[in-house]
Formats: C-alpha cells, sequence, structure tokens
C-alpha cells in the first residue's frame, strides 16, 4: 500500500488543488474567482515536483511515471493561459456593468478548471497504472470532465452538439475497451498487468497466444482508438474540434491521446514484442491490427484534411494522422534494450507526444487570440490571412508551430518525428516507413497553407477580425512558438530521459506461478 500511494502523490496533489479551486471559484468577489488559473498552475508545479522521484519498480515499463506525469505537468501548465476566458466572461461583464448579481448557479468558472485538474489527474493515474481496472478508470477520469469542458465552451449551440457528440461516441469507445479487458481477463485469470504479461509469455512458450486473450487485446485496442483519434474511431474529431473553444480543442488533442497512447505502450508491453516469426515483433494478429490502423489512419487524416477551409479542422485530422505516426513507433517496440533513442520506438512516441504537446498549444492559441465581430474566435483560412501585417508576433507563432507539426528542422518536431522513421527502420517495417514518408509529404501541403494565409496573402477585404480581449492567449501563442524553438537546447537531455522511461521489463514464465494458474493459461484454444 506505501508503495501504491508513492505512486500518485503528483495525483493526491491535484486533487488537493482542485478542492481549493471549486471553491474558490465561486467566490461572490471577482478578484478571488480569477485567483483559479494561479491556483492551478501552481498545483501543477507541484505536482511535477512530485513526480520526479517516482518510479514504478513492478511495472512493465517501471521507469516511464516520472517523465509522463513531468510532461503531463509542462504541457497542462503551457494550456492554462490558453484557457483563461473560456467561460463566464459574460456574468463577469453583465456583474461589472451591474446588469446583473454573482449566482454561483450561473457561474461555471470552478467547475471548468476543476474539470481540467480532473483531467489531468486521470492522465497521470493512466501513468502509473499497472492494473486493467485501475487503467480503466483512469482512463475514464481522464476522458468524462473533457466532454463537460467541450460542452460549457461556448455560449452558443455548436459546442452542445461536439459535446452530445463526443460523449456518445465516448461511451461507444469505453464499452469497447473495456469489453477487450473482461476478455484479457478470462484469458489470463488476472488483472495484473505484470501477471497478465507473464501469462502470455507462457501460453507463448507452450505452444501459441490464448486467442481469447487476442481477441481481447484487439478489441481492447480497438476501444482505444477513440482516445487516440484513430481509424475507425475518428469520426467525432473534426466536428467537436471546431465546435469546442480553441483552448480546450487544444486540451482535446493533447490530454485524451496521451492517455490514450500510454495505455497502449502498457497493453503492448503486456504481451510484448518478442513474437514475430522473422524479428522481435507483436503477435500477427495484433501486428496487422495495428499496422492497418496507423497506415489507415495517417492516409485518412492527411487527405481529409486537404479538404478543409476550417483551421480547427484541419487541425484535428492533422491530430489523426499524428497518432498514425506515433502508432508507427508503438509498433517497431523498444528495440533490443541497449540501444539509444534513435532505434527505440517507444522512446520516440514519448518524445513525440511531448513535442506534439508543447507545438500544438500554439496553433490553437493564435486562433483564440483574433476575434471576429460576433465574438467568436478565428476558425477559417480567410481569418488568418495577412495576419503578418496587423499581428506578426502571432502570425510568427503560427508559422513556428505550423512547421514544427510538419517536422521541418531544425525545429523541435523534426527529431521527433526522425525517431519515428529511424525507429522503424531499425525493426525492418521498410513499408511503414514509406507510408510515414508519403503521409508526412502530404501534411506539407495544407501546414505550407496555413502558413502562407498568415504570410504571404492579403487580408480578406470581406472578413473582419480584432485582437481578442484575452493577453493570456497571446503569452500562450508565444510561449508555445519559443518553446519549439528554446527546447531545442534541452532536446537531446529529452531524448534520454525518454529513452529511460521506455525501459521494458519482460516478463518470464516463471512469474506466472501464482494461484491464477489453475485457469490453465497455456491452452492456447480455449
Amino acid at each position: 500500500m506505501t508503495d501504491k500511494l508513492a505512486l500518485v502523490w503528483p495525483e493526491i496533489w491535484l486533487f488537493v488543488t482542485t478542492c481549493v479551486v471549486m471553491v474558490v471559484g465561486l467566490s461572490p468577489d471577482l478578484r478571488v474567482r480569477k485567483l483559479c488559473g494561479w491556483i492551478s498552475a501552481l498545483g501543477l508545479v507541484v505536482a511535477i515536483g512530485a513526480a520526479v522521484p517516482v518510479a514504478h519498480a513492478g511495472g512493465l515499463f517501471p521507469s516511464i511515471t516520472p517523465y509522463a506525469k513531468g510532461m503531463i505537468g509542462v504541457v497542462g501548465l503551457m494550456l492554462l493561459p490558453l484557457l483563461a476566458g473560456t467561460v463566464d466572461r459574460d456574468l463577469d461583464a453583465a456583474i461589472e456593468s451591474g446588469k446583473a448579481t454573482f449566482s454561483a448557479l450561473r457561474s461555471n468558472r470552478a467547475e471548468f478548471y476543476a474539470f481540467f485538474l480532473f483531467s489531468l489527474t486521470g492522465l497521470m493515474l493512466t501513468a502509473s497504472a499497472d492494473d486493467l481496472i485501475w487503467l480503466f478508470l483512469a482512463l475514464e477520469l481522464t476522458s468524462l470532465p473533457t466532454y463537460i469542458m467541450v460542452t460549457i465552451s461556448t455560449r452558443g449551440t455548436r459546442s452542445q452538439e461536439a459535446g452530445v457528440k463526443y460523449f456518445f461516441l465516448g461511451a461507444l469507445g469505453a464499452a469497447i475497451f473495456l469489453y477487450g479487458f473482461a476478455l484479457i481477463y478470462g484469458a489470463t485469470g488476472t488483472t495484473d498487468l505484470a501477471e497478465i504479461a507473464a501469462a502470455f509469455r507462457a501460453q507463448s512458450e507452450a505452444g501459441g497466444l490464448n486467442t481469447i486473450g487476442v481477441a481481447g487485446l484487439a478489441v481492447a485496442l480497438i476501444g482505444l482508438c477513440f482516445k487516440i483519434a484513430a481509424v475507425p474511431m475518428h469520426m467525432y474529431a473534426a466536428d467537436v474540434y471546431q465546435g469546442a473553444a480553441s483552448g480546450v480543442s487544444a486540451m482535446l488533442a493533447f490530454v485524451p491521446k496521451t492517455a490514450g497512447f500510454l495505455a497502449i505502450i502498457m497493453l503492448c508491453g503486456a504481451v510484448g514484442w518478442t513474437h514475430g516469426a522473422t524479428h522481435d515483433s507483436l503477435p500477427a494478429p495484433i501486428y496487422i491490427l495495428l499496422w492497418v490502423i496507423a497506415a489507415a489512419t495517417m492516409f485518412t487524416g492527411n487527405l481529409l484534411a486537404i479538404r478543409q477551409s476550417s483551421v480547427k479542422r484541419i487541425l484535428a485530422y492533422s491530430s489523426v494522422a499524428h497518432s498514425g505516426y506515433m502508432l508507427v513507433g508503438v509498433i517497431a517496440g523498444p528495440g533490443s534494450g541497449h540501444g539509444t533513442f534513435w532505434d527505440n520506438g517507444i522512446a520516440a512516441v514519448l518524445f513525440y507526444l511531448l513535442t506534439y504537446g508543447v507545438t500544438n498549444v500554439g496553433t490553437f492559441a493564435v486562433l483564440a487570440s483574433i476575434q471576429k465581430p460576433n465574438g467568436e474566435e478565428a476558425d477559417d483560412i480567410a481569418d488568418i490571412r495577412g495576419l503578418h501585417g496587423t499581428r506578426p508576433h502571432l502570425a510568427g507563432a503560427m508559422l513556428l508551430c505550423v512547421l514544427s507539426l510538419l517536422g521541418m528542422p531544425p525545429l523541435l518536431g523534426f527529431f521527433g518525428k526522425v525517431g519515428l522513421f529511424t525507429s522503424a527502420i531499425s525493426a525492418g517495417e521498410i513499408p511503414l516507413v514509406i507510408v510515414l514518408g508519403l503521409n508526412s509529404a502530404i501534411a506539407a501541403f495544407y501546414y505550407l497553407r496555413i502558413a502562407r494565409a498568415a504570410y504571404l496573402e492579403p487580408a480578406d477585404e470581406h472578413v473582419e477580425t480584432r485582437a481578442g480581449p484575452i493577453p493570456q492567449r497571446v503569452f500562450a501563442a508565444v510561449l508555445s512558438a519559443s518553446a519549439v524553438v528554446l527546447l531545442l537546447t534541452v532536446a537531446q537531455m529529452l531524448m534520454e530521459r525518454s529513452v529511460t522511461a521506455s525501459g521494458y521489463h519482460a516478463p518470464h514464465a516463471g512469474m506466472a506461478d501464482t494461484p491464477h494458474e489453475a485457469l490453465d493459461l497455456t491452452r492456447a484454444d480455449d
């Protein structure tokens, strides 16, 4: 119990912060209510500090916890200024002008920041998960607050429609991967990931993996495709990203996706990367499934992004494509365990999640910093045309961020994408590397289209925009663009940390010597 408690100190600090925010956010004094963001930032800083010494000695990836929780805290801090002013702006203005009085029932600030912190708490718990039940609860704690955040993020009906779509498809995804978890439990007799891994290893050495176990793993992976917005569970992404406020869309692009990939890495670690006939890889059915999903996700995301005129929808389909890129690293696996960042697919995925999270904040922050006459945030390509002439700092931020998402050297995103290429080449996945290269070229079209609109095209005379009233969002855009460049100075250290975090302790069949052996784990056809 003491060991478990040591793992969740960051989450405990975030929970305490959440309780404080829920009380402070209900104060009738606006100056007190505005402290919610600062208190949330303080809680995240403390959580990052608490995560540094944490390691999970009994897990399949014992060093993944401090890296993942530190990454979550850093990106969470970058998201906070972008979320400023998302809720209660109309209420605060009405109160200030004397047209309304404060009502706790009408105020959403406390709940909004609490849901944000709850979602990050669930994401951190996902990084600590060593059991299927824990993993399921952590994934749901990550997702459930985001349904409400999407719904209340704007004053129009579009966000409500997006929230309903997101909720029902999220429920479907949760039901699918939970059913997969049930099949895995039925095939191994345990919910502990290390024991599941040992059971699968014993079955493999005895002549073949349990069919129910493989089916359960496949079903769970398909369900988790919802979290990462991968084919065939990607349909919601464009509508939800466009319907939600830009700050919430930026959060959706990182938080559920990171939770999904952490879960996928742990499930693939449970079955292992040592069952291939020609080289170390995942079991054939799982390998084929992930291969098809990765290729289909890359092509679907990029080809649909080309057809969009909404920047939010472009970024939504871009998010789909990036999930396909990262699945390439999952397929490549952790390598020999004695290599470098460049031949370690799991390390490449972990580093890519960080680069994507940091960079993605800037693109949405630029949109959130521009306002239309009706009070809505910028969305269409036409809204950012000629941005360099009117707001050069925002145009520069957008340029750096989209080029980093493209993987243009020498920006941060370039090193993330190269890691995926080199690890896949090291694993012998040449056809998948070709697919990855083709899709990176396709993505250049719509990323450069955004850059061209901001820098090279004149402003559309029929489109009127103005600076948004929330300076924190401009700060988020500049901070993200600066990080794309400044993090290059510590990129080597971050890569080394990601390699350490990806350290995979392959199970031994002897680990299955538990009471669960009464289920005869070596049966291949039950």
